[in-house]
C-alpha cells in the first residue's frame, strides 16, 4: 500500500480498512520499510496490563532505514539544513552521505567510550546537527537515547540520568539561543554530583566558554572523532535490534510530581514516524520541511530526525528562536532555503502576530506550499493569521493533535486531502480509532457530543511503558477507562464528525505547546524557605495559550511580596527550568480545601481565568471564607 492518499474519497476508504483489517493495514504500510527480517506476527495486545507489540520477530535497524537505504538514489541530496542561532554565522548543510559518515564516525566513538546494546544515554546537547548525529548513532549501536531539552535545570536532568540509570552523557560547552548563551557543561556537572552511573562525558565544542573537564571522566568530541579518522574507521555496520527492542526513552510531565520516561520501539515507531510524515504533509521528493521544534522534545524526534530521513527527505534545523534578532527570523529562513514545508507552534504564531505584519512584508514565502500545528489546539485567530499572512491563503494548515506517548500524529488534516476547518484538528488518520466517552467511560455514539478522548485499539508509534515503572504506565494511560488508552484530552466531536481537541481534564498544564504537570510546579514552589503551600492552575494566555497561576500560602516573608515573588520564581527555574516559571503568584492565607483536605483546584481555576460568578457550592468547604478573600485578591 503507498504511503499517500491522494483523494479524501481514498482518505475514507483507506480508513475504513485499516478500521475492518487494522493487522493487514499496518502490514502493508510496514512494507514500504526496510527489513532484515520480516515479522512473524504483526500484533499482540492488551490493554489491561498493558502489553503491546509489534511486528513480533521482526529485525532491523532504524538508522538503516533513514540514512542506508537513501544512499544509492540520495547520496549527495541534503538530509540535515542548519541554520545557526546568529544569521551572521554560516550554515550548513549534510548529504546523507556525509550524515552516513558522521553517524558511523559517532557510532566508533561510543563504542570505543564503553557504549553497548542497551546502553542508556543522555544526550543535553543545542540545536546542532551533532545533537541529529548523537541521536542516530545511539540507535546505530543499539544504545536507548534520552534527549534532554536545553533549557531543563540541573535537577531536572539528574533526575532523568538516575531514573534511566544513564552510563554516558554527550553534551556541549554551551549553547546559544537568541540573545542568551547557556553553559550546557557546567549544567551537567551540577547535575552529575547526584549520577553515580555516569562513566564518561562527551563534550562539543559550540561557543567555546571555558569548562571544566575531569581526567578520565570527561572527553572533547573532535579528540575522539580524530582518534576514529587517525584510524581509517569508515563504515559502521548497524546493530541488529528486534522490532520491540528499546529505542528511545522520553521524559514527559504527568500530575505527579517526577517526570515519567515514556518509551518507544524500533519497529513500531519507525513506521510510525515514516507513514504519518509521508501521508499528512504529502511529501513530496526534493521538498524542504522546516520544522521549528527542539529535538528535545517529541515532535524533533518524530518531525525533524526519524520521520523525515526515514522517507529521504530534506530537514532544516534551527538553533535559535523565531523573534531573535527579530520577528522576520522564520521568514528569512524560509526565503533563504526556499522552504516548502513549515511546521511550527500555536505559541510562536501567536506571538509573531503580535509584532503585526512588518516583519512578514516584503519576505518572499512563495516557495511555502504547506504549513503545520503542533503542540495545542490553534485559536482561529492565528489560524487565519497563518492562513492569509504566511501561507497566502494557498497552503493547507494541517492542525495536528498527537502525544508524546502517541510517537507520531494521531488526529490530523492530510495536506491538500482533508478539508479544514480552522481550530478543528479533523479527522484520525488511517489506523487510528478514537472514541469519547463519559466520566463512567461509557461510549458517547454520534456527533454533535463531547467527552473524554480515549483510543480503543493499538497503533505501531504508541508508548510501552514508562521506564522502570510499568505500573505507573498502567495507571495512568489504561486503568481509568476499561480496555482504552485515555489520552488525558478533552474533545468535541461536530456534526460532520470533526474533532476539537478542547483542553486537559486532568491536573497538567500546557504551556507553550509544552506539558508541565502542576504537582510538579507546586513540589518546586513549596521548596522555597518561606512556603507552607501552594497550588497551581492553569489560566487562558495570549502568547502561551495556558499561564501558570500559582497560588502560594507564604505567613513568615521574608522582604517584601515583589522580592518574594522573585525568589520564588527563581526556585522553580532552579529545580525544573525557566519553562515552568509561574507567570503570577497571589499571596493567600489558605486554600480552599475539602474536609478531607483534597485542595478544590476548580473553584482556583475558575478564579484565575476571572470567572468568579459561577463557583458552584462552596458551602462544603472547610473554610468557606477563604475563597472570597481569593476572589478579591485575586490577579
Amino acid at each position: 500500500m503507498n504511503l499517500q492518499v491522494k483523494s479524501f474519497e481514498e482518505y475514507q476508504d483507506v480508513y475504513n480498512y485499516s478500521l475492518s483489517e487494522p493487522e493487514k493495514f499496518w502490514a502493508e504500510i510496514a512494507e514500504n520499510f526496510l527489513w532484515r527480517k520480516k515479522w512473524d506476527q504483526v500484533l499482540e495486545w492488551n490493554f489491561k496490563e498493558p502489553q503491546i507489540k509489534w511486528f513480533l520477530g521482526a529485525k532491523l535497524n532504524i538508522t538503516e532505514n533513514c540514512i542506508d537505504r537513501h544512499l544509492d538514489t540520495l547520496g549527495d541530496k541534503p538530509a540535515i539544513i542548519w541554520e545557526p542561532n546568529d544569521p551572521e554565522e554560516d550554515h550548513r548543510i549534510l548529504s546523507y552521505k556525509q550524515l552516513h559518515q558522521k553517524v558511523c564516525q559517532f557510532s566508533h566513538v561510543l563504542q570505543n567510550n564503553g557504549v553497548k546494546k542497551g546502553d542508556r544515554i543522555c544526550i543535553y546537547m543545542p540545536m546542532v546537527p551533532e545533537l541529529a548525529i548523537a541521536v542516530l548513532a545511539c540507535a546505530r549501536v543499539g544504545a536507548i537515547h534520552s534527549v534532554v531539552f536545553g533549557g531543563f535545570s540541573a535537577q531536572s536532568i539528574a533526575d532523568r540520568i538516575v531514573d534511566a540509570e544513564c552510563s554516558l552523557v554527550i553534551t556541549s560547552d554551551g549553547g546559544f539561543r537568541g540573545n542568551k548563551e547557556t553553559p550546557m557543561k557546567s549544567v551537567i556537572d551540577d547535575a552529575l554530583v547526584q549520577c553515580r552511573s555516569v562513566k564518561k562525558v562527551i563534550v562539543l565544542t559550540r561557543s567555546r566558554t571555558p569548562v571544566s573537564m575531569l581526567k578520565g571522566r570527561d572527553v572533547w568530541w573532535e579528540d575522539e572523532v580524530r582518534k576514529v579518522e587517525t584510524n581509517g574507521l569508515t563504515d559502521f555496520p548497524a546493530v541488529e535490534m528486534d522490532a520491540e527492542d528499546m529505542l528511545f526513552i522520553l521524559y514527559t510531565s504527568g500530575s505527579t510530581g517526577k517526570p515519567k520516561g515514556v518509551v518507544h520501539t524500533c519497529g513500531g515507531y519507525m513506521v510510525y514516524t515514516g507513514y504519518t510524515f509521508a501521508n499528512v504533509f504529502q511529501y513530496q521528493t526534493g521538498e524542504v520541511h522546516f520544522c521549528t521544534a527542539d529535538i528535545g522534545w517529541i515532535t524533533g524526534h518524530s518531525y525533524i530526525v526519524y520521520g523525515p530521513l526515514s522517507q529521504g527527505a530534506t530537514a532544516l534545523m534551527f538553533e535559535g528562536i523565531p523573534t531573535w534578532p527579530d520577528a522576520g527570523r522564520l521568514w528569512n529562513i524560509v526565503q533563504k532555503f526556499k522552504v516548502n514545508i513549515l511546521y511550527t507552534a500555536p505559541t510562536a504564531i501567536r506571538s509573531l502576530m503580535g509584532y503585526g505584519d512588518g516583519p512578514v512584508a516584503g519576505k518572499d514565502l512563495s516557495s511555502l506550499t504547506k504549513l503545520g500545528s503542533v503542540g495545542e489546539p490553534i485559536n482561529e485567530e492565528a489560524w487565519h493569521w497563518f492562513d492569509d499572512k504566511i501561507g497566502h491563503n494557498k497552503c493547507p494548515i494541517v492542525d495536528t493533535w498527537w502525544q508524546t506517548e502517541n510517537g507520531g500524529l494521531m488526529i490530523s488534516p492530510i495536506a491538500n486531502v482533508t478539508p479544514t476547518k480552522p481550530g478543528y484538528a479533523t479527522l484520525p488518520l488511517p489506523g487510528v480509532q478514537p472514541v469519547l466517552v463519559d466520566e463512567n467511560g461509557k461510549e458517547i455514539e454520534g456527533n454533535g457530543v463531547s467527552g473524554n478522548l480515549c483510543i480503543k485499539f493499538p497503533w505501531p508509534g504508541m508508548l510501552r511503558t514508562t521506564y522502570g515503572d510499568h505500573e505507573r504506565c498502567r495507571t495512568t494511560y489504561f486503568a481509568t477507562y476499561q480496555n482504552m488508552y485515555f489520552t488525558g484530552d478533552g474533545c468535541l466531536r461536530d456534526e460532520d464528525g470533526y474533532y476539537r481537541i478542547t483542553g486537559r481534564v486532568d491536573d497538567v498544564l500546557n504551556v507553550s505547546g509544552h506539558r508541565i504537570g502542576t504537582a510538579e510546579v507546586e513540589n518546586a514552589i513549596n521548596m522555597h524557605s518561606d512556603v507552607v503551600e501552594s497550588a497551581v492552575v492553569g489560566y487562558p494566555h495570549d502568547i502561551k495559550g495556558q499561564g501558570v497561576y500559582a497560588f502560594v500560602v507564604c505567613p513568615n516573608m521574608h522582604g517584601n511580596d515583589n522580592l518574594t515573588r522573585k525568589d520564588i520564581t527563581m526556585t522553580v527555574s532552579r529545580i525544573i527550568g525557566p519553562i515552568a516559571k509561574p507567570d503570577k503568584i497571589q499571596f493567600v492565607s489558605g486554600l480552599p480545601k475539602t474536609r478531607s483536605g483534597k485542595i478544590m483546584r476548580r473553584i482556583l481555576r475558575k478564579i484565575a481565568e476571572g470567572d468568579t460568578e459561577n463557583l458552584g457550592d462552596t458551602s462544603t468547604l472547610l473554610d468557606p471564607a477563604v475563597v472570597e478573600e481569593i476572589k478579591a485578591g485575586a490577579l
